[in-house]
């Protein structure tokens, strides 16, 4: 047993890959007012800067998807940084780290036994705390967490951890996966956080569902050969695995619709963890998505080098065209929320550095960024030892354009051993910050948002 706060120790050639150096967990919960600030924060932004992550309470993890949920945030007002907090989400992990992680028996499943660990997104007044196999966990505006919540008990089953918000209708769309039936459930959470729809989607078999796509009348699920594997979940192991003869195919329903209604359409294998956006186009569905050859074919670390990819569904023909888009390996992908389900011009990814590169100061990140009506892609890149994550956007006040805005992340300094939450001019790439907040060390993580104070505080 590892009790909180006591981290397992290893020298860091034992230790998986995924925590050494910045996947490293630090331990402490902290706190910090007074943050010194490099450049200009400005002055518009008042809210939250938000990102999860997996930070094991014990040190130890046998997969980079399966420490313990943490937040890292920083408060904006009034063109300052008021706070950085990091604070781990209250599951059941923390009291007790030996909880079976991977429920093999389903009728033991506890939806409120989850990691919390991967995503953070700010709905109907509430901050919640995403894992793609459980409850969501609220959150408050402190970081500090109030407990999962379950929609007045018309969630029953699993809850994604990439719920789409419709900038135009306020909803949040989303859907849960699950190993035994039903395998696939389409959700939808009205604007005000009610849960008004649950809908069962029929599909092969239990399939790995880690996101999914809308668009202003549609949703369209990814139904991919990432296969449950009961025998690896046995053995305590990440229970996903590459299955050739599952078929690749992507599933339109109309976003008020029923599994009646799915019209699916055959694509090549290949794996989607996360797609950059959607949208219609008359007949033709355009989604852009950072695209695998395959996942977990040679085992649980198995990761090919994803690449951004466009998909053309034609509704009238029944066919799908699949087009590589750049050659330059990125994840991560991030359009403006306002154009979310919509015609899309610009989108940002996080730069994949050199894998074959193990010391981190021969190495520099990077964030791209996509003209998709140009084709332009253009960069932010950063000096030897930097590594960014997922960027994500927030307009400028009054801007004019699309891209009129700011990229926020927290970029890791390996000179430094320290991380400073960054904030970039999206619509210039300049390499140059606007303004950097300077912070302790922030691990690798995962998925973020900014959270305005007028959604929630």
């Amino acid at each position: 047993n590892h009790s909180k706060g006591e981290p397992m120790t290893a020298t860091e050639s034992e230790l998986p890959s995924h925590l050494r150096g910045n996947g490293a967990p630090v331990t402490e919960e902290l706190t910090l007012t007074e943050l010194e600030v490099t450049g200009a924060i400005p002055p518009e932004l008042d809210g939250r800067y938000l990102r999860n992550g997996a930070n094991p309470v014990t040190g130890m993890s046998d997969h980079p998807f399966l420490g313990d949920g943490m937040i890292h945030g920083v408060r904006l007002r009034d063109g300052k940084a008021e706070w950085y907090r990091n604070r781990y989400v209250q599951t059941p992990f923390i009291a007790d780290p030996d909880r079976q992680v991977i429920e093999v028996d389903s009728s033991l499943r506890d939806m409120t036994s989850s990691k919390a660990n991967t995503h953070i997104v700010g709905h109907a007044g509430k901050i919640l705390a995403l894992e793609e196999g459980h409850f969501p966990y609220v959150l408050d505006g402190d970081l500090n967490t109030v407990g999962p919540t379950d929609y007045a008990g018309k969630l029953t089953g699993p809850f994604t951890a990439h719920p789409k918000i419709c900038p135009s209708t306020g909803e949040m769309l989303a859907f849960g996966y699950y190993f035994v039936e039903p395998y696939l459930t389409y959700l939808r959470v009205s604007a005000d956080g009610q849960l008004v729809q649950s809908e069962e989607i029929t599909v092969g078999g239990p399939t790995m569902h880690h996101d999914f796509n809308i668009t202003e009348n549609n949703v369209v699920f990814m139904d991919l050969p990432a296969c449950f594997d009961i025998e690896l979940a046995i053995k305590g192991e990440m229970p996903i695995a590459w299955n050739d003869d599952y078929p690749a195919r992507l599933g339109v329903m109309p976003r008020t619709g029923t599994d009646a209604d799915v019209q699916w359409y055959d694509i090549d294998p290949c794996y989607v963890f996360l797609p950059l956006n959607s949208y219609e186009d008359g007949d033709k569905i355009v989604l852009d998505v950072a695209r695998f050859d395959h996942i977990w074919r040679d085992g649980p670390m198995d990761f090919p080098n994803p690449m951004l990819w466009r998909w053309v569904i034609d509704t009238t023909t029944g066919k799908v065209a699949e087009e590589q888009v750049d050659d330059r390996p990125g994840e991560f992908p991030r359009v403006a929320d306002s154009v979310i389900g919509k015609k899309h011009r610009y989108g940002y990814l996080m730069g994949f550095p050199d894998t074959t590169v193990s010391d981190p100061m021969a190495t520099a990140g990077s964030i791209l960024k996509y003209d998709r009506d140009t084709g332009q892609r253009t960069s932010i890149e950063l000096d030897a030892g930097q590594t960014p994550g997922e960027s994500v956007f927030v307009p400028a006040e009054g801007g004019a354009n699309e891209d009129s805005g700011y990229l926020m992340t927290y970029v890791y300094d390996a000179s430094s051993h320290t991380s400073a939450m960054t904030i970039f001019d999206a619509e210039t790439m300049s390499n140059e910050p606007v303004a950097s907040v300077q912070l302790p060390r922030v691990p690798s993580g995962f998925h973020g948002s900014w959270v305005p104070a007028s959604v929630a505080d």
